[in-house]
C-alpha cells in the first residue's frame, strides 16, 4: 500500500532536498497533487493555472478524458513486451499516422523512444549510417536534450556542457538569425559558408539540426526564408537536415510541425514532449529510404515506444484534429501577443515585444525602459511573485531573460484571461512603472 500525501510543501521540499541530486533543478518549490487541464492544485491545495506545461508537454491538457480513457484501455490489455520481442498494434498504427502527418521528404517511417534526447541522438545516428559522413551542424542557444551528444550539439555550455567533457566531437556551431540579436540571414548563411570552407568540407557533414523555434534559446523563430536556404543548401550537399519539434511539435505553433508553416519538408523530424500527453514518448520520422539504410538492431530501446505511451499518442492526434487545436494555438496567440503588446506599448514596464508563432510566446525582460540587456535575475522574480499569486511560469533565453508562456491549447479563455491578469500583475509588482 502506498503511503499517503505529505500536506505540506515545506516538508516536501526537506525530503526533496535530501532524497534528489541538486542536478535536478526545481522551479518552484511546491509538490502537485492533483490536475486538471490548465489547472494544478498543491498538496496544500492551493491552485495554480500552469503556463509551463511541463515544459511544453501537456498541449492536450492535464489528464485529458480521452487520453485517459485510450490508457486505462491499454492498461486492460498489457503494459509492456518491448516491440522488438512482441511487436503490437498501437506503435504500428501510431506509426501510420505520423507518416500521413508528417511533412518530410519522400514517403515516410517513423520509429518510438522515449525522451526528446534520444529522439535528437537518434537522428543523428541514422544521418550519419545512411551518409556515412560524422559531422553535424547545430546552432548556437540551441537546445537538443542533456545526454552527452545531445548536450553537445547544444548551443550553450551553461549549465549543460561545463565539467561534463569530453563531449563528442566533430559538431560545429553557428549563429541562429535572430533579430533580438542582431543576426540576420545573411550573417548565418555566411557562417555557415565560412564553417564550410575553414573547419569541416560539406562532404563529411551528416546532417544539419535545427529548432524552427528556439526553445530553452528564448523562443527565437527561425526565419522562414533561412529555412529554406537549409534545404537548397543540404539538397546541394547531400546532408541530412533534422527539424528538432521536440518542442515545437504536436499543434504548439498553429500547425501540426512548426517548419509547415516555411512550407519546408526536412528528411528528418524529432518528436516529443505533447506527442504522448504526459506519457513518456519521442519519436524520429523520416524519409523512410534514410531511415530504412540502418540494419536491425541499430536502433531501438527497451521501453521504446511503450503500448500505453502509444495509446496515448493516437488519442492525442485525435483531440487535436477534432477539436481543432492548431487553430486554437493562433487565437491563443493572438490573445496573449495584444495583451503582451498593449503593455510594451504603454512603456509602462522594461519588457520587450512579444514573439514565437501559435502559442509558443515569450518576452523579454530588460534592464530598463531603454536599457535593452537582458535581466535575468528580474526575470526569475516576476515568476516567484506570479507563483506567489497563483500562476506557474518558466524562463528561458540565453541569460535567462525571456519569460515563456505555454499554457495548454485546451484550457479555457476564462483560465487564459486569469493568467494574463496574474502576469500582468507579478509583472506590476516586480517591474514597477516608468
Amino acid at each position: 500500500m502506498s503511503k499517503p500525501l505529505t500536506s505540506s510543501n515545506d516538508a516536501l521540499w526537506g525530503r526533496r532536498l535530501a532524497a534528489v541530486p541538486q542536478g535536478v533543478a526545481t522551479a518552484a518549490p511546491i509538490f502537485a497533487a492533483r490536475a486538471e487541464n490548465a489547472e494544478i492544485w498543491d498538496v496544500e491545495g492551493r491552485r495554480y493555472i500552469d503556463f509551463a506545461s511541463g515544459i511544453a508537454v501537456l498541449n492536450v491538457g492535464h489528464r485529458h478524458p480521452r487520453i485517459i480513457a485510450a490508457v486505462e484501455e491499454q492498461l486492460g490489455r498489457f503494459t509492456h513486451t518491448a516491440f522488438q520481442v512482441v511487436g503490437y498494434e498501437p506503435y504500428v498504427r501510431l506509426a501510420e499516422r505520423l507518416n500521413a502527418l508528417a511533412p518530410v521528404v519522400g514517403p515516410a517511417k517513423t520509429i518510438f523512444f522515449t525522451t526528446g534526447a534520444e529522439a535528437t541522438e537518434n537522428a543523428v545516428k541514422i544521418a550519419r549510417y545512411a551518409s556515412g559522413r560524422s559531422a553535424v551542424i547545430a546552432f548556437v542557444n540551441g537546445f537538443h536534450g542533456r545526454t552527452l551528444l545531445a548536450s553537445a550539439m547544444t548551443g550553450k555550455v551553461l549549465p549543460y556542457k561545463k565539467g561534463f567533457g569530453p563531449l563528442p566531437g566533430d559538431i560545429y556551431h553557428i549563429p541562429f538569425p535572430s533579430e533580438a540579436h542582431g543576426i540576420t540571414v545573411e550573417h548565418s548563411l555566411a557562417a555557415l559558408a565560412n564553417v564550410l570552407s575553414s573547419d569541416v568540407e560539406a562532404a563529411n557533414v551528416a546532417a544539419i539540426i535545427l529548432e524552427p523555434v528556439q526553445g530553452e534559446g528564448g523562443f527565437h523563430v527561425a526565419p522562414f526564408e533561412f529555412l529554406r536556404a537549409l534545404r537548397s543548401l543540404c539538397d546541394e550537399h547531400g546532408i541530412a537536415l533534422i527539424a528538432d519539434e521536440v518542442q515545437t511539435g504536436i499543434g504548439r505553433t498553429g500547425k501540426l510541425f512548426a517548419v509547415e508553416h516555411a512550407g519546408v519538408r526536412p528528411d528528418l523530424i524529432t518528436v516529443a514532449k505533447s506527442l504522448g500527453g504526459g506519457f513518456p514518448l519521442s519519436a524520429v520520422v523520416g524519409n523512410a529510404a534514410l531511415i530504412d539504410r540502418v540494419p536491425p538492431g541499430g536502433l531501438g530501446g527497451t521501453y521504446a515506444g511503450s503500448p500505453i505511451a502509444c495509446a496515448a499518442g493516437l488519442a492525442v492526434l485525435d483531440v487535436i484534429e477534432q477539436d481543432r487545436l492548431c487553430d486554437r494555438a493562433e487565437r491563443m496567440g493572438r490573445r496573449i501577443t495584444e495583451r503582451l503588446s498593449a503593455v510594451t506599448a504603454r512603456r509602462e514596464l522594461p519588457i520587450g515585444l512579444p514573439r514565437g508563432l501559435g502559442a509558443m510566446i515569450a518576452f523579454d525582460i530588460r534592464a530598463g525602459l531603454d536599457d535593452l540587456r537582458p535581466d535575468g535575475a528580474a526575470a526569475k522574480r516576476v515568476c516567484v511573485r506570479a507563483l506567489e499569486l497563483g500562476l506557474i511560469l518558466l524562463t528561458c533565453g540565453q541569460h535567462g531573460e525571456a519569460i515563456r508562456l505555454l499554457a495548454p491549447l485546451t484550457a479555457s479563455d476564462a483560465v487564459l484571461d486569469e493568467g494574463l491578469d496574474i502576469l500582468a500583475q507579478a509583472l506590476a509588482d516586480t517591474l514597477g512603472t516608468a
